[in-house]
C-alpha cells in the first residue's frame, strides 16, 4: 500500500558479477526493481546474496526495498551489510539506516548515523532537526501516556488503513480478498488493490461489520483515503491514475496516483474527475478538508517538492475552481516524507512523516495553525500511537477526543490495521503572551505601537499592532524562548527576551517605551527620562560600580547641555534591616553618586542629596509585612530630582 502513494523515488543500478547465470537473475531483478516490483526483487537479490555474492548495489537494494515496504527490522539488517562494506555512500543511506536501528529499538547506533548523516548532508533539515534536539526521545517519552488503543475491529488479514467520516459512518481503504477471482495483486507489496469499504458507527463509535462502498467509485486499480464535506454531497478521493477505463501513465511508463472529485446524486456518487492540479508526471494523494472547506491540503511530490512528498494546500473557490497549489514550506516539510494530513476544527494539522525526529517509520506529528496561516512547533503525538514502524493517518473528534490512525505495527491483524482511540490528555500545552504598551516616563498608554515576536534565534513570528488600550497579545508555546520588539516613532526601539511558562496559561510581559526626546521640568525625576531606578551598589558597599557609571554618565551629560540644571539626588533602601542602618548606608550612596559627578566636572554648587532609607516607602512593604522580592524593589531606588533650570 505504502510504496504506491508514498512516493518512493529509486536509484537504479547495475551490476556487474563474473557468472552468466547470476548477471541474468541480477538483470531479472533489476528491471523488477524498476518497475517498483519490489516483493519478486527481494527474493532474487536475496537468494544472490545468500550464496555470498556481497556487492554495494545489492545491499542497497535490498537495504531500500525493505525501507520502502515499512519492514524495517529486515532493513536494518541489508543497510548494516552496506555499511560494513563501505561507508563512502549518499546521505540518505545513514539517514534510513537511522530509521531502520530505531525500529529495532538501537537509539545509540541511530544516534551515531544521524550525526554522520549531519555532517554529509549539507542543508538537510532532517540534520538539522537532529542536531537541534538530540534529545528528542526524551521529549516524545513526555508526551506520551495520553492515549486508550484498541483495534477498531473493522481490520482484515489484508491491508486495512486511512478513515474518513461521513453521515456517521467510516470510510476506509482496504486490500481484503472478497473470493473474485478476478481480483489482483500489487506486485510493489503482494497485496489485493485496495477498494474503498464503509461501516455504520454505533451509539459508542464501534463500526458495524463493513461492506463495499459504492461501485461507481471502485475500480480495478487503488482507491483509498476519502475526505468529504459537511453535507455528505462531494467526495476526494485517492485513486490510481485511472478514468474512464483509461490507464494513465508517466514518462517512465508507470502509473502514478491523482486526487478525484465526486458528487452524490440520487444515493449514487457521480461525476468522477480529476482536479485540475493532477498531472500524470507526479502524484497527489491523501486530499484533506479545512474546517471551512475552502481549503484543501494534500500530499504530492509535484515540483516545488522539498523532500519525497510534501504536503500542499490548495483554495477552493466559490465557484468550485481550484487556486494555485502551496507547499506548506519547511516548518511542515523536511527532506524525508510527510503524508496522510488531517485537518481538524481547533486548527490542528495532523501528518505523517519519516523527517521529523521519531520512533522508527513514520511518525504522526501535530502543528497548531496560527491565525496568519503558519505553523506553530511541530510535535510528535507520542508513543502510543507512534511505533517503531508506521504510524499514519490519524483522524479525531475534538469533542468527543475520540479517533482513528493506522499502523502496520506488530500485533496488528494484517498488513495494515486501523485502531481506534480515545485521548485521554492534550498534547498541545496553550500559553498568551500579552502585555501593556506604555511611556517609561509618564505611563501613558501607547496605542499603535508595532510589536513584533520573534523565537529564540530572531527569526520572525508575527507583527500586531498595540490596541487603543495599549495591548498586544500573541499565541505562543510553553517552555519556549521568545525576543519581543516594541517600535514607535518618536521612541526609541527596545527588545526583550522573555521564557515562556511550561504549563497552560498567561504569560504577561508589560513593554515602556522611552522617549527619544525627554520632556522635563522642575520637580521632574531625571533618571526617568533614561529608565534608571536604581544606582547599584555592590552588597553593603557605597563605590561607584561600573554599570552605575553608565546610567551617571546620561545624568553628567544631560547636566553638561544644561549649565543651569540643579539636583537633589535621592537614594532610598527597603525595609529589611535596621532603620539607623539603611538611613546610613543610602546616606553614604548617595554622597557617592554626588561626589562621581563632581569629580567628572560637575559644579558641586548644582548638587544636594542625602538617603532617605526606608522614610519613603513606595508601598505597603514596611517592616512585619510579608513582600514579594519584586516588591521590596521598587522601594530601592534613586531619584535625579530637578530643583532649577
Amino acid at each position: 500500500m505504502k510504496n504506491n502513494i508514498l512516493f518512493y523515488i529509486t536509484i537504479i543500478s547495475v551490476f556487474s558479477f563474473n557468472i552468466y547465470s547470476q548477471k541474468a537473475r541480477i538483470a531479472s531483478a533489476d528491471k523488477k526493481y524498476e518497475n517498483y516490483a519490489y516483493v519478486d526483487a527481494i527474493k532474487t537479490y536475496e537468494r544472490v546474496a545468500e550464496k555470498g555474492y556481497k556487492s554495494v548495489d545489492i545491499f542497497k537494494k535490498l537495504g531500500n526495498a525493505y525501507y520502502f515496504n515499512a519492514k524495517l527490522e529486515d532493513a536494518a539488517k541489508w543497510y548494516g551489510e552496506l555499511f560494513a562494506m563501505t561507508s563512502d555512500l549518499e546521505p540518505e543511506y545513514y539517514y534510513r539506516y537511522a530509521q531502520s536501528l530505531r525500529s529495532i529499538g538501537d537509539n545509540n547506533k541511530a544516534n551515531d548515523m544521524m550525526k554522520s548523516f549531519n555532517q554529509s548532508s549539507g542543508n538537510d533539515k532532517r540534520a538539522k532537526l537532529f542536531e537541534k534536539d538530540i534529545n528528542y526521545l526524551q521529549a516524545i517519552k513526555e508526551n506520551s501516556g495520553r492515549y486508550e488503543i484498541e483495534n477498531a475491529g473493522i481490520n482484515s488479514q489484508y491491508s486495512d488503513y486511512g478513515t474518513a467520516i461521513y453521515l456517521n459512518k467510516i470510510v476506509f481503504a482496504s486490500a481484503r480478498d472478497t473470493g473474485s477471482l478476478g481480483h489482483r495483486k500489487h506486485a510493489w507489496t503482494n497485496q489485493y488493490f485496495t477498494n474503498l469499504y464503509v461501516a455504520d458507527l454505533g451509539e459508542e463509535k464501534l463500526p458495524a461489520t463493513p461492506y463495499k462502498f459504492d461501485k461507481s467509485v471502485n475500480t480495478k486499480f487503488n482507491e483509498s483515503t476519502p475526505t468529504f464535506t459537511k453535507d455528505g454531497k462531494t467526495m476526494y478521493f485517492t485513486r490510481n491514475n485511472y478514468l474512464d477505463g483509461k490507464k494513465g501513465k508517466d514518462g517512465n511508463d508507470i502509473t502514478l496516483v491523482k486526487i478525484y472529485k465526486a458528487t452524490l446524486e440520487n444515493d449514487s456518487w457521480a461525476n468522477v474527475t480529476e482536479l485540475p492540479f493532477d498531472s500524470n508526471n507526479y502524484s497527489t494523494a491523501h486530499p484533506a478538508l479545512s474546517p471551512d472547506e475552502k481549503t484543501l491540503y494534500f500530499a504530492s511530490d509535484m515540483p516545488g517538492t522539498i523532500g519525497q512528498s510534501d504536503l500542499f494546500k490548495v483554495q477552493i473557490n466559490d465557484d468550485g475552481t481550484f487556486g494555485n497549489p502551496e507547499n506548506l514550506g519547511r516548518t511542515i516539510n523536511t527532506e524525508g516524507r510527510e503524508t496522510f494530513p488531517f485537518v481538524n476544527d481547533e486548527n490542528e494539522i495532523y501528518f505523517a512523516s519519516d523527517g521529523h525526529p521519531g520512533l522508527g517509520g513514520l511518525d504522526i506529528f501535530v502543528s497548531k495553525i496560527s491565525t496568519d496561516a503558519t505553523f506553530n512547533k511541530v510535535q510528535n503525538v507520542g508513543m502510543d500511537v507512534n511505533s517503531p514502524m508506521d504510524d499514519f493517518a490519524y483522524w479525531i473528534n475534538t469533542k468527543s477526543r475520540k479517533g482513528f490512525f493506522s499502523s502496520n505495527r506488530d500485533g496488528g491483524q494484517g498488513y495494515d490495521d486501523i485502531y481506534k482511540f480515545l485521548e485521554l490528555r492534550r498534547l498541545t500545552c496553550e500559553q498568551e503572551l500579552y502585555g501593556e504598551v506604555t511611556d517609561m516616563q509618564n505611563k501613558e498608554i501607547l496605542p499603535d505601537t508595532k510589536v513584533s515576536l520573534f523565537d529564540s534565534r530572531f527569526t520572525a513570528i508575527a507583527t500586531v499592532n498595540s490596541d487603543e488600550k495599549g495591548k498586544y497579545s500573541f499565541p505562543v508555546e510553553c517552555g519556549e524562548t521568545y525576543h519581543i520588539r516594541a517600535q514607535k516613532e518618536k521612541y526609541t526601539t527596545k527588545e526583550q527576551k522573555i521564557i515562556i511558562a511550561k504549563e497552560n496559561g498567561k504569560t504577561n510581559l508589560p513593554i515602556e517605551l522611552e522617549k527619544e526626546e525627554c520632556q522635563v521640568t522642575i520637580g521632574d525625576d531625571l533618571g526617568k527620562c533614561f529608565g534608571i531606578k536604581m544606582i547599584y551598589f555592590d552588597f553593603d558597599k557605597s563605590d561607584i560600580r561600573i554599570e552605575a557609571a553608565l546610567d551617571l554618565e546620561k545624568i553628567l551629560d544631560v547636566m553638561n547641555q544644561y549649565p543651569k540644571m540643579k539636583l537633589d539626588i535621592r537614594s532610598h533602601t527597603d525595609s529589611r534591616g535596621s532603620l539607623k542602618y539603611n538611613e546610613a548606608l543610602s546616606d553614604r550612596r548617595a554622597k557617592s553618586t554626588i561626589n562621581w559627578l563632581i569629580k567628572n566636572g560637575v559644579n558641586k554648587n548644582r548638587l544636594v542629596g542625602k538617603g532617605y532609607g526606608e522614610n519613603q516607602l513606595v508601598n505597603k512593604c514596611s517592616d512585619g509585612v510579608n513582600c514579594t522580592e519584586d516588591e521590596h524593589q521598587l522601594n530601592r531606588r534613586s531619584e535625579f530630582l530637578i530643583t532649577e533650570l
